[in-house]
């Protein structure tokens, strides 16, 4: 058996933001909602461009053999709660559809957790779909516990 090519973590640039989108979008509650493309749009790009010159804003993505196959969004979040700690809010994590149950999302989620934990946050929360009981299971296998309940309304 051969070996499983190995998958490097490093920041998002231009040029991977189509197959961004596709992961994004392959997701069958993500396209129930409004507002997901999978083409680059003109705001797409902006929101792209706003994110990565934001230095509290980061487009992580998992690469193997100069392929996309991962992703994911990290926010470092300053807070005066728990005497001013730092938190980071992980959004829109997805794994290639054809390459999950490799372990690939925990190596992305323990990248994630390593570059919070070097800007000094205490702390990683997310937020994830009430419907999606993989995703509840996966998170909790890496130790995130459902301690708050979440809201959302439209603006």
């Amino acid at each position: 058996m051969s070996p499983t090519p190995s998958v490097t973590f490093r920041l998002a640039t231009p040029a991977d933001l189509p197959t961004i989108l596709k992961l994004l979008v392959d997701d069958d509650i993500a396209r129930t909602r409004s507002g997901y493309v999978a083409e680059v749009t003109p705001a797409v790009r902006a929101a792209f461009d706003e994110i990565a010159a934001d230095p509290n804003n980061e487009i992580i993505v998992g690469e193997r053999e100069g392929e996309v196959i991962a992703t994911l969004q990290l926010t470092y979040i300053p807070g005066l709660s728990r005497g001013g700690m730092r938190r980071a809010q992980v959004e829109a994590v997805r794994v290639r559809a054809d390459l999950r149950g490799q372990r690939l999302g925990e190596r992305l989620m323990e990248d994630a957790m390593a570059r919070a934990r070097a800007r000094g946050c205490g702390l990683m929360q997310l937020t994830t779909d009430k419907r999606r009981e993989a995703a509840h299971r996966f998170y909790a296998r890496l130790g995130f516990q459902a301690s708050h309940e979440g809201m959302k309304r439209t603006l």
